[in-house]
Parts: structure tokens; C-alpha cells; sequence
């Protein structure tokens, strides 16, 4: 297996690939990788190289043309869980596809993450998309209230907002029911959503829908929203 490294399109200078001191810690040290051994560099972004260490850089040898990301662009709304139980969400959640991730504070959240807790997300999300041999890097945003989030959804986006109990259609059927390249699902954290926010969700388009019979963890239901997502779109 070739070692994929994730680096910034200012890394890249012709032909050279400029690498700072931890990724050169990581190939040589942590890998154990020398001159003329190859990896995979890719810039989140979408676009991959086969490239040969030279010294304390690396050189291009070839473009590689893969593409393993879902034909659609899911993003996730996730009201924020206890201790670090996002931390699982969005790890898995990349590994399944996800493309953006909106960590939100809803009326019933009790974590108030740091600036040092988000770039750890960032980390988290990178080193998860290299492991799963993604193209693209999935985008984490600032915290914000859930309220406030949901009003920045693009309008042709296909909206979901899963609640635990009622008469609603499961996400499964709506899935299988939809045509949209872009879809937005919002889970709630633990105790769920407040009325206020159900209301104000679906004032803004947001469809309620179920994941079944059985109440979810809050970090189990992020995770569950994303297989079947994946599910559907590989099939």
C-alpha cells in the first residue's frame, strides 16, 4: 500500500512539492521513507499526485485519476455531543463520504468547543480522509448556533432534520425518493431537539424525518444518516 499525505495547493511549485517540517517528520521518521520512495499527495481539494521524495521535498511524477467520493454532496448538521463524542462523528463520517460538517449549539447542547478542539476536528477529518483514500478533504465550520445555521442552507439543497419520535417518513424512503446532488441532514445531541428548533427547522425547509423505531446515541445517529447516504449514492 502507498502512504497518502494531504498537502496545500501553496505547497506545490511546478513540479516540486514543498514539505514542511511535520510532514517530513511523518514520511521519514514516522513512515521511515527515503529518497526516490514514493506516496500519494493529494490537496483535499480533489486532485492527486504520485510523488518521489527528493532531500526535504518531494517531486511529482504523475497525476492520479481516482475518484472515490459520493456523487453527492452531503453535509451535516450535528448539534454538538458530550466529551468527545464529535471526534468519533466526524472521523467515521469521513470515512463515509461526508463533504462538509456543521457542528452546531442547539438549545440542549453542553459543550462550548475551544479554538483548540476545532483544529483538532480539522486533524481528525485530514488524517481520517487520507486513511479512507478520499480526493477531497471535508470542510469543517465554526460552531454556531443551530438556529443561526440553518438559515446559510442553500435553497436547492434537499433538508432534513431527524427527530426520534412522531409519525414521519423514515430517511431511508426520502433518500430513495430524491434527486438532488446536495443534501443537508441535521441530528440533534443528547435529549434531542428542542420544539422551538423543529419548528424553526421546518419553517426553513427542513423535512422531519425518522431513522427508525429504536432511539439513537447522538454520535450513532451522524453515523447512520451517513451509511445510508453512502448506501444509496454506491449502489
Amino acid at each position: 500500500m502507498i502512504n497518502r499525505l494531504v498537502v496545500t495547493t501553496e505547497q506545490i511549485q511546478g513540479d516540486l512539492i514543498n514539505l514542511d517540517s511535520h510532514q517530513l517528520h511523518y514520511l521519514l521518521r514516522v513512515l521511515r521513507l527515503g529518497n526516490n520512495d514514493r506516496f500519494i499527495a493529494l490537496d483535499g481539494l480533489g486532485h492527486s499526485w504520485m510523488a518521489e521524495i527528493i532531500d526535504k521535498s518531494a517531486k511529482i511524477v504523475e497525476l492520479i485519476d481516482v475518484d472515490a467520493e459520493l456523487p453527492i454532496f452531503l453535509s451535516l448538521i450535528t448539534a454538538l455531543p458530550k466529551g468527545s463524542g464529535y471526534e468519533q462523528v466526524i472521523r467515521c463520517c469521513t470515512e463515509l463520504g461526508v463533504n462538509s460538517f456543521m457542528p452546531v449549539i442547539s438549545d440542549r447542547t453542553i459543550i462550548k468547543p475551544s479554538n483548540n478542539k476545532i483544529q483538532r476536528w480539522r486533524k481528525i477529518v485530514t488524517e481520517a480522509a487520507e486513511q479512507s483514500e478520499r480526493q477531497i478533504v471535508p470542510t469543517i465550520f465554526e460552531p454556531v448556533k443551530f438556529t443561526a445555521a440553518i438559515d446559510h442552507i442553500q435553497s436547492e439543497s434537499d433538508k432534513y432534520i431527524c427527530i426520534a419520535r412522531g409519525d414521519i417518513p423514515s430517511l431511508w424512503h426520502c433518500l430513495l425518493n430524491s434527486e438532488s446532488s446536495s443534501i443537508v441532514i441535521a441530528t440533534g445531541c443528547e435529549g434531542g431537539w428542542s420544539d422551538q428548533e423543529v419548528e424553526k427547522a421546518i419553517a426553513s425547509g427542513f423535512k422531519p424525518v425518522s431513522l427508525g423505531s429504536r432511539i439513537l446515541r447522538a454520535v450513532t445517529a451522524p453515523i447512520v444518516v451517513s451509511s445510508l447516504v453512502s448506501a444509496i449514492s454506491d449502489r
